[in-house]
């Protein structure tokens, strides 16, 4: 998915003309803590809430052009890229720029939390494993096989490095819910599960019992 699809082009923006008061008046009507500033269609800046209403003795929002933050997208990124950036400067709108640098619209956090939803495919029920590793030992292939001898996919696989503890962590997701089988072949080949998601109904050991007592009860 590309910062195109998700941006929005009817995000406020301030220009280098509007006095600061005009500028508050803005945030405060469409409740955001950044907004752009456009000086003749080019983008300048982003700047925040807490510098306008610190900023008391300027005029016009172009006699405090120190205080923007100077950060945007291309509009031709994964929206990955840009979740890392307002995750980073800890901005709650990003601009966006066209192919040939002009503000073309804006990503808001709520963009991208809905653009994360359909990313880690939220809607699709299944069963979730958090599995703890050395990287070494990290292998998709082995992780799907092993899956798949349950008669299971992986519908998702997302992984990072503990800062604290530098493991591997693997979090997947599989394609049914009743996972207790899933559980025990990963845990029969020495994978450390460290949480799972779903329902462990035991339900083919249950009817492997109920058959065995009954065929005890009719000898």
């Amino acid at each position: 998915m590309l910062v195109s699809e998700i941006a929005q082009s009817t995000v406020p923006v301030l220009h280098y003309s509007d006095t600061i008061e005009q500028a508050i008046e803005i945030f405060e009507q469409n409740n955001f803590q950044h907004l752009p500033v456009i000086n003749e269609e080019k983008f300048e800046g982003l700047i925040s809430l807490d510098e306008l209403l610190s900023a008391e003795d300027a005029e016009t929002i172009s006699t405090i052009g120190n205080k923007f933050i100077h950060i945007s997208i291309s509009s031709n990124q994964h929206f990955l890229s840009a979740l890392k950036i307002m995750a980073g400067y800890n901005i709650s709108v990003l601009p966006v720029l066209s192919a040939n640098n002009e503000y073309s619209g804006a990503v808001l956090r709520q963009d991208l939390l809905n653009a994360l939803y359909t990313y880690l495919n939220c809607d699709e029920p299944g069963g979730i494993f958090v599995i703890e590793m050395d990287k070494q030992k990290f292998s998709v292939g082995e992780l799907c096989r092993l899956v798949e001898t349950n008669d299971a996919f992986v519908t998702q696989l997302n992984t990072y490095t503990e800062q604290i503890s530098g493991l591997f962590i693997v979090t997947i997701k599989v394609s049914k819910t009743e996972i207790s089988d899933i559980l025990a072949t990963l845990q029969r080949y020495d994978y450390t599960v460290r949480y799972y998601f779903g329902e462990e109904l035991y339900e083919n050991e249950l009817k492997e019992n109920f058959d065995n007592l009954m065929a005890y009860l009719n000898v």
